[in-house]
């Protein structure tokens, strides 16, 4: 029988993990290996950015530019089966209705969205679109989009520890299993999409570190620490805030 690369085995866990895209039976399926395969999410970023990109060209030929970029979205949704949005909607519910530790996290269990999760939802949705909609180099941004915005959460993760209870979460195989070689594994996807853009794009970096560094905080002294869901939260809002970063006056001989 054919060996495969160990990390081959890594990516494709994560693959499986935070998308819907199927992977080859063949693939090693075991707690270590999802432990070691969160370096990889910003790889699986790459590819759902350049899925969600390639939707939008091709709507881009029967359809306006707006309804293209719902299509888009829509389409990143159907990849990830709205993973991280629920990690959203379910920390804004959580946070916002929980006054310690064990509410809070208890709310975020609940399958249930509540009125935060709902309003969360909307306002995150209503930014992406209006903000896609005013940016005419669309393509390149949903692309290095998907893929910073998965980098930032694992900086989250190697700041703290796991907050929630192991045998109750999902997430429990990727606790507390990341490290600096890894984030520098990690971060290989958005270096390279950052160069394909305009050196002055680089910038965005430091509102999502300090969006980030906020979150940490706030993470840690409400809980703790991290859950899963903390870290759908931090990349729907870290996605977010690129998008409008990247709308800001500044940019605007940039990007039309």
């Amino acid at each position: 029988m054919k060996s495969h690369p160990h990390q081959l085995h890594l990516f494709l866990n994560a693959l499986a993990y935070f998308t819907r895209i199927k992977v080859p039976e063949w693939v090693e399926f075991s707690v270590e290996n999802q432990a070691n395969s969160l370096k990889y999410l910003p790889w699986v970023g790459l590819i759902v950015g350049l899925l969600s990109a390639t939707a939008y060209i091709l709507c881009s030929f029967l359809f306006t530019h707006e309804i293209a970029i719902i299509l888009a979205m829509v389409t990143c949704i159907l990849i990830t089966g709205a993973l991280h949005e629920d990690g959203l909607a379910d920390c804004c519910d959580g946070f916002g209705g929980g006054w310690d530790k064990s509410q809070v996290l208890k709310i975020m269990k609940d399958s249930r969205i509540g009125t935060y999760g709902t309003l969360s939802l909307i306002a995150v949705f209503a930014l992406k679109y209006q903000s896609l909609s005013s940016i005419e180099d669309t393509v390149s941004i949903l692309i290095t989009a998907q893929v910073i915005s998965r980098i930032f959460p694992l900086w989250i993760v190697s700041q703290n520890i796991y907050a929630g209870r192991q045998e109750q979460s999902k997430s429990a195989e990727i606790i507390s299993r990341f490290n600096t070689s890894d984030l520098m594994i990690a971060s290989i996807p958005g270096i390279f999409c950052l160069l394909l853009l305009p050196i002055s794009f680089i910038s965005v970096l430091l509102p999502c570190f300090l969006l980030n560094l906020w979150l940490s905080h706030y993470f840690k002294k409400r809980i703790g620490g991290y859950t899963g869901d903390c870290l759908g939260c931090s990349q729907q809002l870290t996605e977010v805030t690129l998008y409008l970063w990247i709308c800001l006056p500044l940019f605007t001989p940039l990007i039309h």
